[in-house]
């Protein structure tokens, strides 16, 4: 496990008001993407925003637009997302019956492609499209609401998604109820992408939300030391060397 440790701040989470500005102050304050949760009110219990929205504010950053698409079906509306200004379009295993062919319409679109597991879905769901995905979105609360507390259920996923994804460059990104707290925890579990809302947008300036990230940053990296620690001190079987991730 290699990969640079990003924070994407949910959007979710915004003072909607001002959400032009409130983007501009995440891009300021350290977010390495911005992640636009899109919910419909019926595969997920919310409607937030649609691609138009999307288009509005793509002009404010050029950060990566990390697009969450809790909608079903999906598939009619890929090519709006695409279009609005998404850099990453991630699906729900659980959304459609026709789950490769969707991701390869997302890569068509020349798109990077992510899959959502919801918390009761097993890592079982990707695993004949592992070919096919630049990112495995791991939900950790159900999804349709912000604010949610995570479930630890999910550290154990994401550990074995870690093992599942190998030596793929495939982002392991982690959704719900992300906090400084928990954020150490969720990095030695192998995440490498960590989605926060709330804990971001905690306090009303860009230098507010830039301690935020940072703090959440800095717990994530410390986790991942010490897991790196961890298995730098397992014992090898003859004839094994010692591979990192």
């Amino acid at each position: 496990m290699t990969s640079e440790i990003l924070i994407g701040p949910s959007i979710l989470a915004a003072d909607f008001a001002r959400l032009g500005e409130e983007i501009a102050a995440i891009d300021a304050a350290g977010a390495d993407w911005i992640h636009c949760d899109v919910m419909d009110g019926h595969f997920v219990p919310n409607i937030s925003f649609g691609a138009d929205v999307i288009k509005a504010i793509r002009p404010v950053t050029k950060k990566v637009f990390d697009v969450h698409l809790m909608i079903a079906p999906v598939d009619p509306y890929l090519d709006a997302f695409a279009k609005a200004g998404a850099d990453v379009i991630t699906v729900h295993a659980e959304a459609g019956p026709h789950l490769d062919r969707t991701l390869q319409a997302v890569r068509a679109l020349g798109k990077k492609a992510g899959v959502s597991l919801c918390p009761a879905t097993s890592e079982g769901a990707i695993e004949y499209v592992l070919d096919r995905i630049d990112l495995v979105l791991v939900m950790t609360v159900n999804p349709g609401f912000g604010g949610q507390s995570f479930l630890e259920s999910q550290l154990e996923k994401i550990k074995r998604i870690r093992t599942v994804i190998g030596d793929r460059p495939i982002r392991l990104e982690v959704d719900g109820g992300i906090t400084r707290e928990n954020a150490a925890a969720v990095a030695a579990a192998g995440a490498d992408t960590l989605v926060a809302g709330s804990a971001v947008f905690r306090g009303k300036s860009s230098a507010d939300y830039a301690g935020n990230i940072a703090a959440i940053r800095v717990a994530a990296e410390a986790g991942r030391v010490s897991k790196l620690q961890d298995i730098s001190v397992q014992p090898m079987r003859a004839g094994e060397s010692a591979r990192l991730r």
